[in-house]
């Protein structure tokens, strides 16, 4: 299992969620990241996940 960490944004750049959590890959990080995303009402919210590394996994703008 690897971290990985999702951010989301207001439009202002206020960081609204900063959370890591545990993946086995970067496929399965990006669908857990969606589903947080939607649990917490911000897929439509600028957002990233990253890896521990800073490799970018999934972006939206």
């Amino acid at each position: 299992m690897a971290d990985y960490f999702l951010t989301a944004f207001e439009p202002s750049g206020e960081t609204l969620v900063n959370e890591r959590f545990e993946a086995e890959n970067e496929e399965a990080a990006k669908m857990r990241g969606e589903a947080l995303l939607k649990e917490k009402g911000l897929h439509s919210h600028t957002h990233r996940v990253v890896n521990a590394a800073g490799k970018l996994i999934l972006f939206h703008r």
